[in-house]
């Protein structure tokens, strides 16, 4: 006699049942790929209102208002990472300044706030006054070495014995406290806008090395170490006139340069242009005779001012440029642009190799109006970043300064 089946009605009703329950992951996996393929599609959000008023926050001239997000933004490579590292910045930051040497002398204080090299003296003046000192050196996360190549050389003091000078009071601090050794000068700084600023230091290999060198020189090809050194702004204040901008209807010449022909590329930029029709070049300054202030007010008639590199890659006409609205077209090879991991040159500059000066004129022509307006209005939003003042105000070229080497200290660990 053959056994039975028993019934399976249970058996059925569980295959069906995790039929269904494949199906329903099925349809919810399918789902959820849709909803995150969709998502990805769309633009990321907009930065708040709040986060732009942050940024335009206690400006020194040139900020925005209600409705600039997407302007605001531009200029920079991320409004956002900015302004949360700021933030950050302005609750944490430290600097010890060691208060060996004599003010009378080489150190301390500034030289003066004015000329050509004034960027130094700001820096000097602004970190004391400023509410990132400490004079607890347990607290700092950096250490500023105040020597101001700047006095040395309104002293009448030689490279060479400049460069001695600086030797002997960075060993001094070495023998005198612990906080070089510990990173060998890593979490140490030294400012200078003098152009035999940079070399000064030559008699030190760890602080060429390893500190971090804030100079208005910041070439490539001679001892500048970019991502570990800091681009200096060159600001020759005071400013003769007050900030350009939103003028656009003003500036009816093309492109302006005047200067000495102090460098290869100064020579061909004049020999090449310089009786050009639509190109104002001049061969040298604008003799004061001429009229008053006649070389500031032509930036305030150009769109394109001309920035070639003279003695060094640097040039104060950069930072003239910005203020007076008038577009920088950037003529130097080498050249780390100040706050350039910070700031898109590309949205308020016109940034050339020095080949493309044989080109200049074509090129700047081939900047529609659309393309010229957008670059003076971005222009004028970073203004603010390439001020100094005293005591110095939110987001200038102190803060500036300042946050470039808070995002450098952040790399030592001892």
């Amino acid at each position: 006699m053959s056994a039975s089946k028993p019934p399976q009605p249970f058996l059925n009703s569980s295959i069906f049942t995790l039929r269904g329950s494949l199906l329903t992951l099925a349809i919810l996996t399918l789902t959820s790929f849709t909803f995150l393929s969709l998502k990805s599609l769309r633009p990321p959000p907009q930065q708040s209102p709040q986060s732009i008023r942050d940024l335009n926050h206690g400006d020194g001239g040139g900020g925005g208002g209600e409705g600039d997000e997407g302007e605001l933004s531009e200029v920079y490579h991320s409004a956002e990472v900015f302004r949360l590292n700021y933030k950050e910045m302005e609750r944490r930051f430290k600097v010890y300044v060691y208060e060996d040497g004599d003010p009378e002398t080489f150190y301390q204080t500034p030289r003066k706030l004015t000329g050509k090299y004034a960027s130094e003296g700001y820096f000097f003046q602004n970190v004391r006054e400023s509410r990132f000192r400490t004079k607890d050196p347990e607290r700092a996360d950096l250490f500023f070495i105040p020597i101001s190549c700047h006095k040395m050389r309104g002293k009448g003091t030689s490279y060479e014995n400049m460069t001695i000078i600086v030797l002997n009071y960075v060993e001094s601090l070495i023998a005198k406290y612990p906080y070089w050794n510990r990173t060998l000068g890593a979490d140490h700084f030294f400012v200078t806008c003098h152009d035999v600023g940079v070399r000064a230091t030559e008699g030190l290999p760890f602080l060429v090395k390893n500190s971090i060198r804030v100079v208005c020189s910041p070439s490539y090809d001679v001892g500048f170490i970019p991502h570990k050194d800091v681009a200096l702004p060159q600001v020759l204040q005071p400013f003769a006139l007050p900030a350009g901008g939103n003028d656009l209807e003003n500036r009816t010449n093309l492109g302006f340069w005047a200067g000495h022909r102090n460098s290869k590329i100064r020579v061909i930029l004049a020999r090449v242009w310089e009786n050009d029709t639509e190109l104002d070049i001049s061969n040298n300054r604008i003799s004061r005779a001429t009229g008053h202030l006649v070389y500031q007010k032509r930036f305030y008639r150009t769109k394109f001012c001309i920035c070639p590199g003279g003695s060094q890659v640097n040039s104060a006409r950069i930072t003239d440029s910005i203020h007076y609205g008038c577009v920088p077209v950037i003529l130097s090879d080498y050249y780390d642009l100040p706050f350039n991991d910070i700031l898109d040159w590309r949205k308020f500059a016109v940034v050339l190799r020095e080949k493309d000066v044989y080109q200049l004129k074509q090129i700047l022509k081939g900047i529609s109006n659309e393309e010229f307006a957008r670059l003076h209005y971005n222009l004028v939003k970073v203004q603010k970043h390439f001020q100094w003042n005293t005591p110095p105000i939110n987001h200038d070229a102190f803060h500036m300064v300042l946050y470039e080497l808070w995002l450098r200290h952040r790399v030592i660990k001892y």
